[in-house]
C-alpha cells in the first residue's frame, strides 16, 4: 500500500509516515515546508509541493500511483483565523478542492481528512458525539467544516471514499523520542507548558481563569498522536468495505483543565511551571470534550494513551532532547 501524506512533515503527519512505515505500509510525504519541518521527514520520500499551486500537486501525483490520500495540511490557529479568515478559507478551502480535483485526475479515490473539534462550536452536551449541532465560531472550525461538506457532495458525485477524522487536542509524542510537536511560533498548551517548565520560553501564559468550568480554566480532550495514526490506519480499511463520505470523533472521552495539565506536568517533569492569566483569546469555547464510541465501534479504535501523565511524559521525553 502507498499513501501520499499532505502534510507529512508537521507533528501529526510525520507520525502518521512513521506509522505506515511500520505496518508494512509505503508513504509518499508532500509538504511545502511553510510550517513543517524537513528534519521530521525520516519515514518516506519528500516531495515539495503546495496545495494552492494545482501543476505542483500533478508533478507530484505523477510519481504514483497511490492507494490513497492522507490530507494532513492545514492552518490550524484559532486566534490568527479570526484575524486572517481569507488565508483559512484559501488555504483549507481552496487549497484541499485543488488537492481533490487533482486526485480525481490521476485516479484515487480515497482520502481521510484531518478535520477538528472546532466545527462544533460551544459544547450543548458534556461529551460531543457526531450528532451535536456544527456551529464553529472561528473561521478555522467553518473552514474545516466546508470541507466535510465538499467531502460529502464528492461523495455522492463523483464515488469519492472519505473519512474525516475531527481531532480534539493532539499531543504527545513518539515513544521513541525521534519525532515531537515543534511549531513556529508555538500555540498548544501541553508544549508551551514543558517548555515553560525546561525554561526554554517565556512564562506561561492561562487565556482566562473565568471560563465556567469547575476550576475556571479551559477543559479539552487530550489525544496521543500516535492513538491518532492508529485511526487513520483503521480508516483505510474502513474505506474499502465503506462507500460514501464518513466522520468520526476522536478523543479520550474526558476532559482536563490548563490548570490540571500544568500540575501534571509538574509531577511528570518535577520542575515548578512559572505562569500567568492572560486575557480569553477570541474564538475558544470553555469545554471540548469528545465522545469516542462510533469510532470505537465502527473502526475497531481503542486509544492507547489515556492517562494524561502518561501522555505528557511522550512528549517531555521529546522536549529534553529534540531532534529539530
Amino acid at each position: 500500500m502507498r499513501i501520499l501524506v499532505c502534510g507529512g512533515a508537521g507533528y501529526i503527519g510525520s507520525h502518521m509516515a512513521k506509522w505506515l512505515g511500520a505496518h508494512g505500509a509505503e508513504a509518499v510525504v508532500l509538504d511545502n515546508l511553510s510550517t513543517g519541518h524537513r528534519e521530521a521527514v525520516r519515514f518516506g520520500r519528500l516531495i515539495e509541493a503546495d496545495l494552492l499551486d494545482p501543476a505542483s500537486l500533478d508533478t507530484a501525483f505523477a510519481l504514483g500511483p497511490f492507494d490513497a490520500v492522507m490530507h494532513f495540511c492545514a492552518r490550524s490557529l484559532v486566534g490568527e483565523s479570526v484575524q486572517k479568515p481569507y488565508d483559512y478559507y484559501d488555504n483549507n478551502v481552496v487549497g484541499t478542492l485543488n488537492l481533490l480535483r487533482a486526485m480525481q485526475r490521476h485516479g484515487v479515490g480515497k482520502i481521510v481528512f484531518s478535520s477538528t473539534a472546532a466545527i462544533f462550536g460551544e459544547p450543548v452536551s458534556a461529551r460531543i458525539n457526531e450528532t451535536h449541532p456544527k456551529t464553529p465560531i472561528n473561521p478555522y472550525g467553518a473552514s474545516k467544516l466546508m470541507v466535510e461538506r465538499v467531502l460529502a457532495d464528492a461523495g455522492a458525485a463523483y464515488g469519492l471514499r472519505s473519512v474525516c477524522l475531527r481531532y480534539f487536542n493532539a499531543a504527545g509524542a513518539s515513544p521513541d523520542g525521534d519525532i515531537g510537536e515543534a511549531h513556529t511560533p508555538e500555540t498548544h498548551l501541553i508544549p508551551n507548558v514543558l517548555r515553560a517548565a525546561l525554561g526554554n520560553g517565556e512564562r506561561l501564559k492561562v487565556f482566562g481563569d473565568d471560563w465556567p468550568t469547575p476550576d475556571g480554566t479551559c477543559v479539552r480532550d487530550y489525544i496521543h498522536v500516535d492513538d491518532l495514526a492508529q485511526a487513520h490506519w483503521q480508516a483505510l480499511a474502513y474505506m474499502e468495505t465503506h462507500a460514501g463520505a464518513h466522520a468520526f470523533n476522536l478523543g479520550n472521552g474526558q476532559g482536563f483543565s490548563v490548570r490540571e495539565v500544568i500540575t501534571a506536568a509538574e509531577a511528570v517533569s518535577g520542575h515548578e511551571i512559572p505562569w500567568d492569566i492572560a486575557p480569553r483569546r477570541a474564538g475558544d469555547p470553555a469545554v471540548l470534550v469528545a465522545s469516542n464510541d462510533l469510532a470505537r465501534r465502527e473502526l475497531g479504535w481503542t486509544p492507547r494513551y489515556t492517562s494524561l501523565p502518561e501522555i505528557i511524559e511522550t512528549a517531555w521525553r521529546w522536549h529534553c532532547a529534540p531532534t529539530f
